[in-house]
């Protein structure tokens, strides 16, 4: 019997498994720079928690869920996005107590959603993302999208555009709702079914909706921007003001709202453009989010964050032809002929180990030749040939591979002279 990977899922094999580390690394220095600091949390939670923050009119808790009972009855669902957990965690650990606020965070880790696997979307992905929580200033608006935006540009992604949107406060948007019906509400019979469910429930979840997008209602809609009290567009035009003071172009858009009911004033997406990225065009989106810290139980606390994927993040640097410069290939392979040898090779790879050089040898018994091809293969700085002459003289042929010099190196001082040629 054969088994194969479900269905939407990979395997991030070694090779691969490199660019993701380097992507992570590029992620935690930015965030380091920029004062966030790491929060893990469980892989499943709650269901009641995605009820509540995420909202049970979205396409997440309505389809796409992974939820299951445990032995005692309890319902629970992987976590198909980060930010309730977050929050979840920030009001259970009381971190609104922290003296230095806001409380800066970042996470990194899978996530699950059921929908149908196509390029660049999988039932199982990982997500990078981070939270700003107790601060109603514009200016972390900006700095949250600049981190977002810096981690891009680390990496070289250069065909980015950056679309903002405000949705308004709760009177602002109120004023949209009722807008909102009454456009809609004459030929709702025309859109699909989540549609009309949502139209009383949420109308603004009807403008994200994906099969109904090019009907003639959605143009015409009315707009977010014209019904913003003067707060609300205050607020929007600082955040626009900010971004600009950073170097940061950007669009504004009235018709993006964002998959999620807990959004709020700023809301943001970060798109490739390049050529052959493929039809979603969506590296990371995110936005404000007041209210939600309040509806999972904590005190009235402002937040905003955003979530970019790193699947995507890697298709967008193929389509742009961007190589990482990954470091590939060991320092040192050492190569031993005959049984002493081989018994004296395994002491010097492990000391050369203990003094942080990556050194690898032969675990198959293989003839010299067959060796040297591995550590090629490897990509081995130096090769250390080690046999039973040079044990009988007290030393051990290093090459330098890239040039081919050769040189005698006694044996007690070959883990320091390695050190030394090697930095």
């Amino acid at each position: 019997m054969s088994f194969q990977i479900p269905r939407g899922t990979q395997d991030i094999l070694p090779e691969q498994a490199a660019k993701w580390q380097y992507i992570e690394q590029i992620a935690r220095e930015l965030c380091r720079r920029y004062n966030y600091q790491e929060i893990r949390t469980p892989i499943f939670e709650h269901t009641e928690l995605f009820l509540r923050g995420v909202g049970d009119t979205t396409d997440i808790v309505q389809k796409e869920m992974y939820t299951f009972e445990d032995r005692g009855g309890r319902s629970l669902t992987l976590r198909p996005e980060g930010t309730a957990a977050v929050v979840r965690s920030f009001v259970e650990n009381k971190m609104y107590g922290y003296p230095n606020q806001p409380v800066k965070l970042y996470y990194m880790g899978p996530m699950f959603r059921y929908e149908r696997p196509q390029a660049g979307r999988f039932r199982q992905f990982v997500q990078f993302g981070v939270e700003a929580l107790g601060s109603n200033d514009p200016a972390i608006d900006a700095e949250v999208i600049a981190l977002a935006m810096d981690i891009y540009r680390s990496l070289g992604l250069k065909k980015l555009k950056l679309v903002i949107n405000s949705l308004g406060d709760v009177e602002s948007r109120k004023a949209h709702r009722q807008a909102l019906i009454d456009h809609f509400q004459p030929r709702i019979h025309e859109f699909c079914d989540d549609c009309q469910a949502r139209l009383h429930k949420n109308p603004m979840r009807i403008l994200d909706c994906k099969k109904d997008r090019d009907h003639e209602l959605m143009r015409t809609a009315p707009s977010i921007l014209d019904y913003l009290n003067e707060q609300s567009r205050t607020y929007f035009e600082k955040v626009q003001m900010y971004l600009q003071k950073l170097g940061i172009a950007f669009e504004v858009d009235p018709r993006l709202v964002r998959g999620l009911d807990y959004y709020n004033h700023t809301a943001f997406e970060i798109m490739s453009e390049a050529e052959g990225f493929g039809a979603i065009t969506t590296l990371c989106g995110g936005g404000r989010y007041n209210g939600l810290v309040q509806e999972i139980g904590g005190p009235e606390t402002p937040g905003i964050g955003f979530a970019l994927s790193i699947e995507r993040l890697l298709a967008a640097l193929e389509a742009e032809g961007i190589s990482l410069p990954i470091s590939e290939g060991i320092d040192c392979y050492v190569v031993a002929l005959g049984e002493q040898a081989k018994e004296e090779a395994v002491a010097l790879v492990a000391a050369l180990r203990q003094e942080g050089i990556a050194a690898e040898k032969d675990y198959q018994d293989r003839k010299v030749k067959a060796q040297l091809k591995a550590a090629d293969r490897l990509h081995a700085a130096y090769v250390a040939i080690l046999g039973e002459d040079e044990l009988q003289k007290g030393v051990i042929n290093v090459k330098h591979m890239a040039t081919g010099e050769q040189q005698e190196v006694p044996l007690d001082i070959f883990v320091s002279h390695m050190k030394n040629v090697l930095q």
